[in-house]
């Protein structure tokens, strides 16, 4: 591989490992703060410890997450300094907004929410979670919109060499960017909804005492990700409609079309090769699409399963499906971004930048070393988020420390 593969291959291993994070985090919030919000409202004290339990594995994520984030960015930083300094100055807005929005906002307002437990009003703590959410959802648009842009780069005008944003409104409202956030909110809904599910599942089959918590749980997991699958779906297909002409020829995998169109680009842009790989970007919206598939038909069929309370608690074959089906949603969403990042290349910049010119002056023999070092963190970051989430999934809701009162510390007497 020559320097240019080992920096794509860098980017895609810790920006899809990141993702992996995003997706679990967006889910989770907008769940917790829904089963806060039915506990708020009718002090049921099973909601409670609902929100209390599923708010402990959503921080882990989200602790995790913000890690991950940090080293992505810094590899950004570190091979990519030919992007900023030519697109820096418009998708660059972007990414401020998003790093105020996640790192000031959402962390502040998520303290106020883990450490406010019986310290604050409940409608008060009820606004925390949503806010947290809010936000979330406000980051995940922003990098969106910078996303789009080098999708579909709109809102610029080039001056001396380099981009200049002329029309933030233009770089908003790009088509490329609000179909995909939509098409990433359902997804995360989906990640979350089967999360719950799964983990509901896993008690169930192992006929915990939590008959009612985890009954519950498991019926609002699988009526969040029904839904979400069809909302999915649709911005998915609208998606396709933003599709560059040479990524929706790759999809396509028409020969003519291909050659046409690597023959335009050529004579626009110089001598190269300008089409994506076809079978990498063909299986993986294959893959996407496939896997779509069997999760609707799970999840459908698991919305009769749930009307029936002795089902429920008793069919142990499903409790084993569905603990089986919580990675899927996660590969569906890699085998999207692949397919949406993939697609994009040889650009960085759709039909602005390549991306051989927006790397780092690096040489290979650096590459090789910072992509051993990142993968090796990552991998380690992975396994432990894996590793927390599942031993406080295991130990159910009476293990749960969020919330939980201090033990008073007696007074010493002399």
């Amino acid at each position: 591989m020559d320097t240019v593969d080992l920096a794509r291959l860098q980017f895609a291993l810790t920006a899809g490992a990141h993702f992996l994070f995003v997706a679990l985090t967006l889910g989770l919030a907008t769940l917790v703060a829904a089963i806060q919000t039915r506990a708020t409202f009718s002090r049921d004290p099973v909601h409670l410890r609902m929100t209390r339990f599923w708010g402990q594995l959503y921080i882990i994520n989200y602790a995790m997450g913000i890690v991950t984030g940090l080293v992505m960015e810094f590899q950004l930083g570190l091979s990519w300094s030919g992007l900023t300094e030519y697109a820096g100055n418009v998708f660059g807005s972007a990414l401020a907004i998003e790093t105020l929005v996640a790192f000031f906002v959402e962390s502040t307002f998520l303290g106020l929410w883990i450490f406010g437990w019986d310290r604050l009003n409940r409608w008060a703590h009820l606004a925390l979670i949503w806010v947290v959410t809010l936000t979330a959802y406000a980051s995940a648009f922003w990098i969106m919109v910078a996303n789009g842009f080098l999708q579909h780069p709109a809102g610029h005008v080039v001056d001396g060499g380099v981009l200049r944003l002329v029309d933030f409104g233009a770089m908003v409202a790009n088509p490329a960017a609000l179909i995909a956030f939509g098409h990433i909110m359902g997804g995360a809904m989906i990640t979350g909804g089967f999360f719950l599910a799964g983990v509901s599942a896993y008690h169930l089959r192992k006929r915990t005492a939590e008959q009612d918590f985890f009954r519950k749980s498991l019926r609002i997991g699988i009526g969040v990700a029904v839904p979400a699958l069809f909302v999915t779906v649709t911005f998915g297909g609208l998606g396709f409609q933003t599709l560059q002409p040479t990524k929706a020829a790759a999809w396509s995998g028409s020969p003519a079309e291909i050659a046409e169109l690597q023959a335009q680009m050529a004579a626009a842009h110089g001598p190269g090769d300008y089409m994506p790989p076809v079978g990498p970007v063909h299986g993986a919206g294959i893959t996407m699409m496939m896997l779509w598939l069997v999760m609707t038909v799970v999840a459908s069929l698991s919305g009769l399963l749930v009307l029936f309370r002795p089902v429920v608690r008793g069919f142990r074959l499903w409790h084993w499906l569905l603990t089986l089906m919580i990675p899927v949603p996660f590969v569906t969403m890699l085998s999207g971004w692949i397919f949406r990042e993939l697609g994009r290349q040889p650009w960085a910049v759709y039909g602005l930048l390549k991306t051989a010119d927006a790397m780092s002056p690096v040489s290979a023999a650096q590459m090789r070393f910072s992509l051993t070092a990142f993968a090796t963190v990552f991998a380690v970051l992975i396994a432990i988020n894996y590793w927390l989430l599942a031993r406080h999934a295991r130990r159910g809701p009476a293990a749960a420390a969020l919330g939980a009162t201090a033990p008073a510390v007696p007074a010493l007497s002399f």
